[in-house]
């Protein structure tokens, strides 16, 4: 079929961090007769033993399975990178697994969930098991529990622009001004400006206080300072960790 009446399949995607677990991941995969499922695995960790088996098992399943490498003590790295996967796949169904991993990759997982329209699950062992460099941490699947959804607010895409944009031209030699900002979002054009389509420049700086640079004060994520009798805006530590988790709406 083509045009209008094509149909597409609804896949269904799930996304776990790769800690020193076998069956927490392999059962609920299983479980819910998921279809893809996306392995994130610590770029600086040692691979387990068991970890080719739990992807060879899953692959004679008919399960497609992807690794991506990430920081796994970097929380922002993994949020980042399970909201841009949940965005690639916005039109199917996403569950995160938040138990499969060590403590900081699961938090980022579940706050990549509250950030997102994906569905996070917590899987409870039957048992635990160590030494985990030659068994699992655990074994086998009592359940997985399927966590309450908390919304989290997040920066809309008009603002990730504008935040990517002070990334890039905040220099040594030059620190983007108010001004900038706003030949920016003209010549982009964001949707804030475009749709309300100011008069004048004082109107243009008040659209632009009120829902860029205000709201991104108020979160943390931007520094202004006044020099002379211009604004300079600037990213702030927790600014660029929020650009690396929301990259996926630029």
């Amino acid at each position: 079929m083509t045009g209008e009446t094509e149909l597409r399949s609804i896949v269904e995607v799930h996304i776990a961090p790769l800690g020193f677990e076998f069956d927490r991941i392999k059962a609920p995969v299983l479980e819910y007769d998921a279809d893809i499922l996306y392995l994130l695995a610590d770029d600086e960790a040692a691979e387990a033993s068991y970890h080719d088996r739990l992807v060879e098992d899953l692959s004679d399943h008919g399960i497609t399975v992807h690794t991506r490498e990430i920081d796994f003590g970097d929380m922002y790295d993994v949020l980042g990178e399970i909201t841009t996967i949940v965005d690639d796949y916005r039109d199917d169904i996403v569950r995160v697994n938040v138990s499969s991993g060590p403590k900081l990759a699961d938090i980022g997982a579940a706050l990549a969930c509250m950030a997102t329209d994906a569905s996070g699950y917590y899987v409870h062992p039957k048992s635990r098991a160590h030494p985990v460099d030659e068994t699992p941490r655990t074994e086998g699947m009592a359940m997985a529990e399927q966590l309450p959804s908390y919304p989290l607010e997040t920066p809309s895409t008009d603002q990730v622009r504008i935040l990517n944009y002070i990334d890039g031209a905040d220099t040594a030699a030059y620190t983007p001004k108010k001004s900038d900002l706003i030949e920016f979002a003209e010549r982009e054009p964001l949707e804030f400006m475009t749709k309300s389509d100011p008069a004048n420049e004082k109107a243009k700086f008040a659209l632009l206080n009120n829902r860029i640079v205000e709201p991104l004060l108020e979160v943390g994520y931007i520094e202004v300072e006044s020099v002379g009798r211009t604004k300079q805006v600037s990213l702030t530590e927790t600014g660029e960790n929020a650009l690396r988790a929301f990259r996926h709406k630029l």
